[in-house]
């Protein structure tokens, strides 16, 4: 099995991160440092990263969490910030987070220790969307709309399609869902800022099949099974 492979396993890290962990170093097999990605683990062989000894994870968790705006997600922040994952060190499991949701933003997201699910979830290829609810400032305009399921230029490159629909206006503010399949950085944030406005407050609502619906804010829940079977059944 390939190292990579192993180490999103292990539930350390989805794969794409395990590859730079590699690459940094931060991981030897049988004491010796390896920064090759084609490195094969075979049984009975002693993989530790940055020092501490990993194996396989004998139970898979799936979790959503309906993160707060205030949250870092990651594993640990050098300026101190609370992070996602230090809700869930009872738990007994090495979580990681599937994507991320900006400080500044809330709504759902998922942790599993399921590496090749979180590889699946994220591979631009899979096309995996992801719906938001947008406070925004002012009125967004039909045009405005138009340009944005069209596409807008971010980076020199512009976005691909996004379903966008106006839900309500509410005195200075308008509320919008949009849907991306994308993850560029605080992308839904500069697309409202390409065609004249910003966003307020963000909340992500949906994720793939799973949906935030009324979990409270801070409050998590393990997937149900329908729920896993859903994620699953995107990639038979």
């Amino acid at each position: 099995m390939r190292l990579q492979k192993y180490l999103a396993q292990c539930g350390v890290a989805s794969r794409r991160h395990a590859e730079e962990m590699i690459a940094a170093g931060q991981v030897t097999v049988n004491g010796r440092t390896v920064t090759e990605m084609g490195t094969q683990v075979e049984e009975g062989d002693l993989v530790r990263v940055n020092g501490k000894k990993v194996e396989p994870e004998t139970r898979q968790v799936y979790i959503m969490y309906h993160k707060p705006a205030g949250e870092m997600t990651t594993a640990s922040d050098p300026e101190g910030r609370r992070t996602v994952l230090s809700h869930f060190d009872h738990l007994g499991v090495r979580l990681f987070p599937v994507g991320r949701l900006d400080y500044d933003s809330e709504g759902l997201l998922l942790l599993t220790n399921d590496g090749t699910m979180t590889d699946r979830m994220l591979h631009p290829s899979n096309e995996v969307n992801k719906t938001y609810l947008a406070r925004v400032q002012g009125t967004v305009t039909p045009e405005m709309v138009r340009a944005l399921q069209n596409g807008v230029v971010l980076d020199e490159r512009k976005t691909s399609p996004a379903r966008v629909r106006v839900t309500k206006t509410e005195g200075d503010y308008c509320y919008v869902t949009v849907t991306i399949h994308e993850g560029r950085n605080r992308q839904v944030r500069r697309m409202f800022e390409a065609v004249g406005t910003n966003v307020l407050a963000l909340k992500r609502i949906g994720f793939g099949p799973l949906e935030l619906n009324d979990l409270p804010r801070g409050r998590w829940r393990y997937l149900t099974e329908a729920e896993i079977r859903s994620l699953k059944k995107m990639y038979e």
